[in-house]
């Protein structure tokens, strides 16, 4: 992981070229393989399967002028890509800066713009705004009406709002986050959450600003940044990210299924397998869709009717998939 002497140094490297006011295009909520195993999950740690370097070639193909690269509870990887891009002229054209998903005590996300040193997760909201807002960065509460991993109201606490994500695709807490954002009168941007290579680019939000790191956040902060494009994920590109993750991390799950619930681990590896081998099957599919259905039908409960969300927290499987089918 680079230095924070390493991080400010890329920061003024190409700072000749980063002085006109222009109308950039910025991808401000993607993820790379440096998040994986930094997710605070142990049964699951792989978060993303995208390398930097098609990172980097997918965000030249869609002509995307900046990216922050958000991977969760690091900035491990900054330096490795701003370094991979110097050494490729082809991406000139586009700048990196400093960026992180970080997971609150709460098990919800908060986006921070432009800071220098990694800000551990696990803090309260307050403490990690507090850390935001000591390294002169900018936050954004990242999909805050999702139901599991959303900051909620306490959103109004940031400086923007993730007013829209591109894997809300139950749609509601997109809608809720939406009409928060216009009742509170608060700065909205559009996230990617981009974690497979297709969805870099999803969500795209433009500034008018000089190509350099002071400019675009106080750009932000003034509401000069503006949504341009907010496309979902496809249901096939959900379901190609969780592959990804179970794939990836199974050795990790069969060991905590064998070691907390021994008596399902035999059932528990024989589907996993079923699935990594045949993840196209009619079954796999139907049950993946199944699994969206109540993951809509939960949000609207909490996003449209108003059911308090921590009604799902420690819940079993079983009352889960009961709440969401009761009326």
């Amino acid at each position: 992981m680079g230095s924070d002497s390493d991080i400010l140094e890329i920061l003024f490297k190409d700072y000749w070229l980063l002085d006109t006011t222009r109308l950039l295009k910025m991808e401000l909520h993607c993820h790379n393989t440096f998040s994986n195993f930094m997710n605070c999950s142990t049964r699951i740690p792989y978060d993303c399967g995208v390398t930097m370097e098609k990172q980097l070639e997918l965000a030249y193909e869609k002509k995307i002028d900046i990216l922050f690269v958000t991977n969760h509870n690091t900035l491990n990887g900054y330096k490795q890509i701003c370094d991979y891009k110097e050494n490729h002229k082809k991406y000139k054209d586009i700048t990196i800066y400093p960026a992180e998903e970080i997971t609150v005590d709460t098990k919800g996300h908060i986006l921070a713009y432009g800071i220098n040193k990694t800000i551990k997760p696990g803090m309260t909201i307050d403490e990690t705004l507090d850390e935001i807002n000591r390294q002169n960065g900018v936050s954004c509460a990242a999909h805050p009406f999702a139901v599991s991993n959303g900051i909620r109201e306490k959103a109004i606490k940031c400086n923007l709002i993730e007013s829209f994500n591109s894997n809300n695709i139950d749609s509601y807490s997109n809608i809720a986050a939406a009409k928060f954002a216009k009742e509170k009168n608060m700065i909205s941007v559009a996230g990617s959450d981009s974690h497979i290579e297709s969805t870099l680019g999803r969500c795209i939000n433009t500034i008018e600003s000089e190509n350099n790191l002071d400019s675009i956040l106080e750009g932000m902060l003034k509401g000069s940044v503006k949504i341009q494009k907010s496309d979902y994920a496809l249901k096939k590109e959900l379901f190609e990210h969780a592959h990804y993750i179970l794939s990836s991390s199974k050795d990790h799950l069969l060991d905590y299924v064998s070691e907390n619930h021994r008596s399902t681990y035999s059932f528990i590896k024989l589907a996993l397998n079923s699935f990594l081998s045949n993840p196209d099957s009619q079954l796999w599919k139907l049950l993946g869709s199944l699994g969206l259905y109540l993951s809509k039908r939960m949000s609207h409960k909490v996003n449209i009717r108003g059911l308090n969300p921590r009604v799902f927290e420690n819940r079993s499987w079983r009352t889960l998939i009961s709440l969401s089918l009761i009326p």
